[in-house]
Protein backbone atom coordinates (compact mmCIF):
# COMPACT_ATOMS: atom_id res chain seq x y z
CA UNK A 1 0.00 0.00 0.00
CA UNK A 2 2.36 2.51 0.61
CA UNK A 3 4.27 1.65 -2.45
CA UNK A 4 1.05 2.19 -4.50
CA UNK A 5 0.62 5.80 -2.83
CA UNK A 6 3.94 6.51 -3.18
CA UNK A 7 3.78 5.62 -7.13
CA UNK A 8 0.65 7.94 -7.31
CA UNK A 9 2.57 10.70 -5.52
CA UNK A 10 5.48 10.54 -7.83
CA UNK A 11 3.32 10.72 -11.19
CA UNK A 12 1.03 13.40 -8.95
CA UNK A 13 4.89 15.16 -7.94
CA UNK A 14 6.24 16.28 -11.33
CA UNK A 15 4.86 19.68 -11.04
CA UNK A 16 6.32 20.02 -7.62
CA UNK A 17 8.76 16.78 -6.94
CA UNK A 18 10.43 17.84 -3.73
CA UNK A 19 7.77 16.54 -0.94
CA UNK A 20 7.69 12.90 -2.85
CA UNK A 21 11.83 13.05 -2.11
CA UNK A 22 11.06 13.64 1.21
CA UNK A 23 8.79 11.65 1.49
CA UNK A 24 10.93 8.34 1.08
CA UNK A 25 13.73 10.01 2.82
CA UNK A 26 12.24 9.79 5.62
CA UNK A 27 11.93 5.91 5.14
CA UNK A 28 15.30 5.43 4.35
CA UNK A 29 17.75 7.43 2.05
CA UNK A 30 18.77 4.43 -0.14
CA UNK A 31 14.94 3.22 -0.72
CA UNK A 32 13.62 0.20 -3.00
CA UNK A 33 10.60 0.54 -4.91
CA UNK A 34 8.76 -0.05 -8.35
CA UNK A 35 7.68 3.57 -9.11
CA UNK A 36 6.25 4.21 -12.95
CA UNK A 37 7.21 0.09 -13.29
CA UNK A 38 10.53 0.77 -13.37
CA UNK A 39 11.54 -1.43 -9.83
CA UNK A 40 15.18 -0.13 -7.98
CA UNK A 41 17.06 1.52 -5.73
CA UNK A 42 15.77 5.28 -5.32
CA UNK A 43 18.53 7.19 -3.73
CA UNK A 44 17.58 10.59 -2.10
CA UNK A 45 20.58 10.86 0.62
CA UNK A 46 23.55 13.14 -0.62
CA UNK A 47 26.58 11.26 0.69
CA UNK A 48 24.76 8.25 -0.44
CA UNK A 49 24.81 10.07 -4.02
CA UNK A 50 27.54 10.75 -4.15
CA UNK A 51 29.48 7.27 -2.80
CA UNK A 52 27.33 5.76 -5.74
CA UNK A 53 28.35 8.43 -8.52
CA UNK A 54 32.05 7.77 -7.73
CA UNK A 55 31.83 4.34 -7.28
CA UNK A 56 32.64 2.54 -10.54
CA UNK A 57 30.52 -0.80 -9.77
CA UNK A 58 27.66 1.29 -10.19
CA UNK A 59 28.08 1.60 -14.08
CA UNK A 60 25.93 3.66 -16.50
CA UNK A 61 23.27 1.98 -18.77
CA UNK A 62 21.64 2.66 -22.22
CA UNK A 63 17.87 2.82 -21.39
CA UNK A 64 16.23 -0.14 -23.04
CA UNK A 65 17.32 -3.73 -22.96
CA UNK A 66 19.55 -4.84 -25.18
CA UNK A 67 17.40 -7.06 -26.56
CA UNK A 68 15.21 -4.59 -27.94
CA UNK A 69 15.59 -4.04 -32.01
CA UNK A 70 12.63 -2.09 -32.31
CA UNK A 71 14.57 1.18 -31.66
CA UNK A 72 17.54 -0.03 -33.58
CA UNK A 73 18.54 3.58 -34.78
CA UNK A 74 17.72 5.10 -31.01
CA UNK A 75 19.65 2.02 -29.48
CA UNK A 76 23.02 1.62 -31.54
CA UNK A 77 23.63 5.44 -31.53
CA UNK A 78 23.14 5.25 -27.37
CA UNK A 79 26.18 2.78 -27.10
CA UNK A 80 28.59 4.66 -28.76
CA UNK A 81 27.73 7.88 -26.63
CA UNK A 82 30.00 8.99 -23.91
CA UNK A 83 27.04 9.22 -21.45
CA UNK A 84 26.35 5.47 -21.43
CA UNK A 85 29.72 4.10 -21.71
CA UNK A 86 32.08 2.89 -18.61
CA UNK A 87 36.09 2.84 -18.08
CA UNK A 88 38.17 2.23 -19.98
CA UNK A 89 36.52 3.71 -23.35
CA UNK A 90 34.46 6.25 -21.32
CA UNK A 91 37.91 7.89 -20.46
CA UNK A 92 39.16 7.41 -23.71
CA UNK A 93 35.77 9.28 -25.22
CA UNK A 94 35.77 11.77 -22.30
CA UNK A 95 39.48 13.01 -22.80
CA UNK A 96 38.93 13.79 -26.62
CA UNK A 97 36.36 16.29 -25.74
CA UNK A 98 36.83 17.67 -22.46
CA UNK A 99 40.17 19.54 -23.55
CA UNK A 100 37.39 21.67 -25.39
CA UNK A 101 35.04 22.52 -22.60
CA UNK A 102 37.91 23.59 -19.63
CA UNK A 103 36.87 26.53 -17.74
CA UNK A 104 39.87 28.65 -19.35
CA UNK A 105 38.55 28.14 -22.85
CA UNK A 106 34.89 28.37 -22.36
CA UNK A 107 35.96 31.83 -20.85
CA UNK A 108 37.25 32.87 -24.14
CA UNK A 109 34.01 32.33 -25.15
CA UNK A 110 32.64 35.12 -23.54
CA UNK A 111 32.47 37.82 -25.88
CA UNK A 112 30.76 36.06 -28.44
CA UNK A 113 28.31 34.40 -25.93
CA UNK A 114 27.89 38.37 -24.99
CA UNK A 115 27.21 39.31 -28.31
CA UNK A 116 24.55 36.44 -28.96
CA UNK A 117 22.48 37.56 -25.86
CA UNK A 118 22.34 41.28 -26.27
CA UNK A 119 21.48 40.28 -29.96
CA UNK A 120 18.72 38.05 -29.36
CA UNK A 121 17.15 40.52 -27.37
CA UNK A 122 17.11 43.12 -29.27
CA UNK A 123 15.30 41.42 -31.64
CA UNK A 124 12.49 40.41 -29.38
CA UNK A 125 12.21 43.20 -27.17
CA UNK A 126 9.65 45.25 -29.42
CA UNK A 127 7.34 42.94 -28.67
CA UNK A 128 5.68 43.19 -25.06
CA UNK A 129 5.10 39.84 -25.01
CA UNK A 130 7.96 36.61 -24.26
CA UNK A 131 7.99 33.35 -23.63
CA UNK A 132 11.65 32.82 -22.43
CA UNK A 133 11.35 29.22 -22.98
CA UNK A 134 11.13 29.57 -27.20
CA UNK A 135 11.77 33.12 -27.59
CA UNK A 136 15.02 33.34 -25.86
CA UNK A 137 16.56 30.27 -24.02
CA UNK A 138 16.13 28.00 -27.18
CA UNK A 139 17.73 30.00 -29.69
CA UNK A 140 20.13 31.54 -27.66
CA UNK A 141 20.95 28.06 -26.52
CA UNK A 142 21.29 26.82 -30.11
CA UNK A 143 23.55 29.65 -31.35
CA UNK A 144 26.11 29.26 -28.38
CA UNK A 145 26.40 25.47 -29.27
CA UNK A 146 25.71 25.37 -32.85
CA UNK A 147 29.36 28.22 -33.19
CA UNK A 148 31.51 25.81 -31.06
CA UNK A 149 30.36 22.54 -32.85
CA UNK A 150 29.95 24.26 -36.24
CA UNK A 151 26.83 23.77 -37.36
CA UNK A 152 25.43 26.41 -39.54
CA UNK A 153 23.34 28.69 -37.98
CA UNK A 154 20.58 28.15 -39.99
CA UNK A 155 19.90 24.82 -39.12
CA UNK A 156 19.94 25.70 -35.58
CA UNK A 157 16.07 25.28 -35.51
CA UNK A 158 16.32 21.89 -35.49
CA UNK A 159 17.18 21.28 -32.25
CA UNK A 160 14.72 22.13 -30.52
CA UNK A 161 12.47 19.47 -32.16
CA UNK A 162 15.45 17.20 -31.41
CA UNK A 163 15.75 18.03 -28.26
CA UNK A 164 12.58 17.53 -26.89
CA UNK A 165 11.81 14.16 -28.83
CA UNK A 166 15.53 12.42 -27.05
CA UNK A 167 14.90 13.63 -23.66
CA UNK A 168 11.24 12.54 -23.46
CA UNK A 169 12.68 8.70 -25.08
CA UNK A 170 14.94 8.46 -21.91
CA UNK A 171 12.56 9.73 -19.12
CA UNK A 172 11.33 7.04 -16.89
CA UNK A 173 7.35 8.42 -18.28
CA UNK A 174 8.26 7.65 -22.04
CA UNK A 175 6.01 5.57 -24.02
CA UNK A 176 5.75 3.26 -26.40
CA UNK A 177 5.03 6.86 -28.38
CA UNK A 178 7.93 8.51 -27.51
CA UNK A 179 10.50 6.10 -28.10
CA UNK A 180 9.26 5.61 -31.35
CA UNK A 181 9.26 9.60 -32.02
CA UNK A 182 13.19 9.44 -30.65
CA UNK A 183 14.07 6.60 -33.01
CA UNK A 184 12.67 8.75 -35.82
CA UNK A 185 14.53 12.03 -34.82
CA UNK A 186 17.74 9.74 -34.26
CA UNK A 187 17.69 8.87 -37.63
CA UNK A 188 17.33 12.66 -38.91
CA UNK A 189 20.19 13.56 -36.43
CA UNK A 190 22.24 10.73 -38.46
CA UNK A 191 21.55 11.83 -41.96
CA UNK A 192 22.44 15.57 -41.19
CA UNK A 193 25.31 14.87 -38.80
CA UNK A 194 27.01 12.11 -41.52
CA UNK A 195 25.88 15.21 -44.25
CA UNK A 196 28.04 18.01 -42.19
CA UNK A 197 31.42 15.55 -41.13
CA UNK A 198 31.33 15.12 -44.90
CA UNK A 199 31.52 18.22 -45.96
CA UNK A 200 34.03 19.14 -43.18
CA UNK A 201 36.17 16.29 -43.99
CA UNK A 202 36.94 18.14 -47.47
CA UNK A 203 36.58 21.59 -45.96
CA UNK A 204 37.84 21.33 -42.31
CA UNK A 205 36.86 24.69 -40.39
CA UNK A 206 38.26 26.07 -36.48
CA UNK A 207 35.60 24.03 -35.07
CA UNK A 208 34.99 21.26 -32.37
CA UNK A 209 33.68 18.95 -35.84
CA UNK A 210 36.57 19.44 -37.70
CA UNK A 211 38.65 18.71 -34.74
CA UNK A 212 36.70 15.34 -34.10
CA UNK A 213 37.08 14.32 -37.56
CA UNK A 214 40.91 14.53 -37.06
CA UNK A 215 40.70 12.45 -34.00
CA UNK A 216 39.14 9.98 -36.14
CA UNK A 217 41.57 9.85 -38.71
CA UNK A 218 44.65 8.85 -36.30
CA UNK A 219 42.04 6.33 -35.23
CA UNK A 220 41.28 8.00 -31.44
CA UNK A 221 37.67 7.28 -32.07
CA UNK A 222 35.26 5.42 -34.44
CA UNK A 223 32.94 6.71 -37.23
CA UNK A 224 30.09 5.63 -35.32
CA UNK A 225 31.67 7.55 -32.10
CA UNK A 226 32.19 10.13 -33.74
CA UNK A 227 28.54 10.76 -35.31
CA UNK A 228 27.57 9.85 -31.23
CA UNK A 229 29.64 12.18 -30.02
CA UNK A 230 28.58 15.02 -32.17
CA UNK A 231 24.91 14.24 -31.35
CA UNK A 232 25.20 14.05 -27.71
CA UNK A 233 26.88 17.65 -27.70
CA UNK A 234 24.26 19.08 -29.37
CA UNK A 235 21.64 17.45 -27.46
CA UNK A 236 22.90 17.49 -23.84
CA UNK A 237 24.45 20.59 -23.78
CA UNK A 238 21.30 22.54 -25.39
CA UNK A 239 19.09 20.59 -23.34
CA UNK A 240 20.84 21.53 -19.88
CA UNK A 241 21.22 24.87 -20.90
CA UNK A 242 17.84 25.81 -21.36
CA UNK A 243 16.53 24.73 -18.41
CA UNK A 244 18.95 26.28 -16.43
CA UNK A 245 18.37 29.63 -17.96
CA UNK A 246 14.70 29.04 -17.21
CA UNK A 247 14.48 27.71 -13.93
CA UNK A 248 17.07 30.39 -12.85
CA UNK A 249 15.00 33.16 -13.99
CA UNK A 250 12.08 31.29 -12.34
CA UNK A 251 13.96 31.14 -9.13
CA UNK A 252 15.53 34.49 -8.95
CA UNK A 253 12.48 36.54 -9.81
CA UNK A 254 9.98 34.14 -7.28
CA UNK A 255 11.94 35.34 -4.38
CA UNK A 256 12.27 38.93 -4.19
CA UNK A 257 14.60 39.79 -1.63
CA UNK A 258 17.11 37.42 -3.19
CA UNK A 259 16.35 38.70 -6.52
CA UNK A 260 17.05 42.39 -5.01
CA UNK A 261 19.81 41.08 -3.40
CA UNK A 262 21.34 40.34 -7.23
CA UNK A 263 20.20 43.65 -8.68
CA UNK A 264 22.20 45.42 -5.85
CA UNK A 265 25.27 43.31 -6.30
CA UNK A 266 25.73 41.78 -10.03
CA UNK A 267 28.87 40.32 -8.65
CA UNK A 268 26.67 37.93 -6.52
CA UNK A 269 25.29 36.04 -10.51
CA UNK A 270 27.81 33.28 -10.12
CA UNK A 271 26.55 31.95 -6.56
CA UNK A 272 23.14 32.80 -7.57
CA UNK A 273 23.03 30.17 -10.51
CA UNK A 274 25.04 27.74 -8.11
CA UNK A 275 22.06 28.21 -5.92
CA UNK A 276 20.13 28.04 -8.91
CA UNK A 277 21.74 24.42 -9.92
CA UNK A 278 20.77 23.36 -6.49
CA UNK A 279 17.29 24.69 -5.86
CA UNK A 280 15.90 23.34 -9.36
CA UNK A 281 18.65 21.02 -10.96
CA UNK A 282 17.96 20.36 -14.85
CA UNK A 283 18.51 16.86 -14.36
CA UNK A 284 16.92 15.25 -11.22
CA UNK A 285 17.89 12.09 -12.05
CA UNK A 286 20.95 9.87 -12.72
CA UNK A 287 20.48 6.08 -13.31
CA UNK A 288 23.08 3.44 -12.71
CA UNK A 289 23.12 -0.73 -12.59
CA UNK A 290 25.02 -2.41 -9.76
CA UNK A 291 27.91 -4.63 -11.55
CA UNK A 292 28.46 -6.39 -8.73
CA UNK A 293 26.51 -7.05 -5.13
CA UNK A 294 27.07 -3.68 -3.02
CA UNK A 295 26.51 -2.81 0.75
CA UNK A 296 25.18 0.81 1.12
CA UNK A 297 23.77 2.33 4.19
CA UNK A 298 22.90 -0.86 5.42
CA UNK A 299 20.88 -2.51 2.25
CA UNK A 300 22.02 -4.51 0.05
CA UNK A 301 21.63 -3.47 -3.58
CA UNK A 302 22.48 -7.31 -5.55
CA UNK A 303 24.47 -7.07 -9.28
CA UNK A 304 22.39 -6.13 -11.82
CA UNK A 305 19.37 -3.97 -9.79
CA UNK A 306 18.97 -0.56 -11.14
CA UNK A 307 19.68 2.36 -8.94
CA UNK A 308 17.85 5.84 -9.69
CA UNK A 309 19.84 8.56 -7.91
CA UNK A 310 17.51 11.34 -7.36
CA UNK A 311 19.88 14.75 -7.74
CA UNK A 312 17.13 17.21 -6.88
CA UNK A 313 16.55 14.92 -3.81
CA UNK A 314 20.30 15.17 -2.93
CA UNK A 315 20.67 18.56 -3.40
CA UNK A 316 18.39 19.43 -0.61
CA UNK A 317 19.29 16.60 2.12
CA UNK A 318 18.90 18.64 5.25
CA UNK A 319 21.77 16.69 6.95
CA UNK A 320 23.97 18.32 3.95
CA UNK A 321 22.74 21.61 3.82
CA UNK A 322 21.04 24.24 6.01
CA UNK A 323 17.94 25.56 5.61
CA UNK A 324 17.49 23.45 2.31
CA UNK A 325 14.13 24.92 1.13
CA UNK A 326 15.33 28.35 1.25
CA UNK A 327 16.63 29.74 -1.29
CA UNK A 328 19.82 31.70 -1.02
CA UNK A 329 21.89 33.07 -3.41
CA UNK A 330 24.69 33.70 -1.17
CA UNK A 331 25.00 30.10 -0.07
CA UNK A 332 28.39 29.19 1.01
CA UNK A 333 29.44 26.08 0.62
CA UNK A 334 26.93 25.01 -1.83
CA UNK A 335 28.33 21.31 -3.06
CA UNK A 336 25.28 20.52 -5.40
CA UNK A 337 25.37 17.45 -7.74
CA UNK A 338 23.43 19.22 -10.22
CA UNK A 339 26.28 18.09 -12.77
CA UNK A 340 27.04 14.77 -11.34
CA UNK A 341 30.12 13.62 -9.57
CA UNK A 342 32.63 11.68 -10.12
CA UNK A 343 33.71 9.88 -13.53
CA UNK A 344 30.99 11.09 -15.23
CA UNK A 345 30.51 14.87 -14.45
CA UNK A 346 29.08 16.94 -16.88
CA UNK A 347 32.29 17.89 -18.73
CA UNK A 348 30.11 20.92 -20.39
CA UNK A 349 29.23 22.34 -16.46
CA UNK A 350 31.67 25.35 -17.44
CA UNK A 351 29.64 26.53 -20.78
CA UNK A 352 25.84 25.92 -19.17
CA UNK A 353 27.61 28.06 -15.97
CA UNK A 354 28.70 30.86 -17.98
CA UNK A 355 25.40 30.59 -20.66
CA UNK A 356 23.61 30.88 -17.69
CA UNK A 357 25.39 33.33 -15.93
CA UNK A 358 25.19 35.98 -18.94
CA UNK A 359 21.90 35.32 -19.96
CA UNK A 360 20.43 36.10 -16.75
CA UNK A 361 21.82 39.22 -16.46
CA UNK A 362 20.71 40.45 -19.57
CA UNK A 363 17.25 39.82 -18.99
CA UNK A 364 17.04 41.03 -15.50
CA UNK A 365 19.41 44.30 -17.17
CA UNK A 366 16.34 43.72 -19.63
CA UNK A 367 13.71 44.24 -16.48
CA UNK A 368 11.71 41.26 -17.48
CA UNK A 369 9.00 40.11 -15.41
CA UNK A 370 7.01 36.61 -15.45
CA UNK A 371 3.79 35.34 -15.17
CA UNK A 372 3.36 32.78 -12.74
CA UNK A 373 -0.30 31.32 -14.12
CA UNK A 374 1.36 31.22 -17.90
CA UNK A 375 4.85 29.06 -16.28
CA UNK A 376 3.90 25.24 -17.30
CA UNK A 377 6.46 22.30 -16.74
CA UNK A 378 7.12 19.58 -18.63
CA UNK A 379 5.86 16.16 -17.56
CA UNK A 380 8.89 14.46 -16.45
CA UNK A 381 10.63 12.70 -13.45
CA UNK A 382 13.95 13.04 -14.78
CA UNK A 383 14.48 16.51 -15.79
CA UNK A 384 12.70 19.95 -13.91
CA UNK A 385 12.11 22.01 -17.48
CA UNK A 386 9.53 24.22 -18.24
CA UNK A 387 7.51 23.54 -21.33
CA UNK A 388 6.56 27.56 -21.39
CA UNK A 389 7.11 30.77 -19.42
CA UNK A 390 5.38 33.38 -20.19
CA UNK A 391 6.46 37.53 -18.91
CA UNK A 392 6.60 40.88 -20.24
CA UNK A 393 8.99 43.65 -20.00
CA UNK A 394 8.88 46.58 -17.62
CA UNK A 395 8.25 46.97 -13.57
CA UNK A 396 9.41 43.19 -11.96
CA UNK A 397 5.94 41.18 -11.44
CA UNK A 398 7.39 38.54 -9.26
CA UNK A 399 5.08 34.74 -8.29
CA UNK A 400 5.73 35.46 -4.44
CA UNK A 401 4.82 39.19 -4.52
Amino acid sequence: MISQNMNRSMVDSRQNPYSFYEEIRSINPVYKGNFLKYPGWYVTGYQEAVAILKDNRFQTRIPFPETTKKYKALMEIQQHMMLFKNPPDHARLRMLVSRHFTPAIIETFRPNIEKIAHNLLDEIKNNNKIDVISDFAFPFASLVIAKIIGIPDDDKNMFREWALSLIQSIDLTRSRRSIIDGNKTTVKMLAFFKDLILIRRQSPKNDLISELIQQEKDKKLTEEELLATSVLLVIAGHETTVNLISNSLYCILSNRKEHQKLIENPTLIKSAIEECLRYESPTQMIARIASEDVELNKVHIKRGEQVYVLIGAANRDPKQFSNPDVFDITRNPNPHLAFGSGIHFCLGSALARLEAQIAIQVLLQNEINIHPETIKWRKLVGFRAMEEMRGTWGQVICPNS
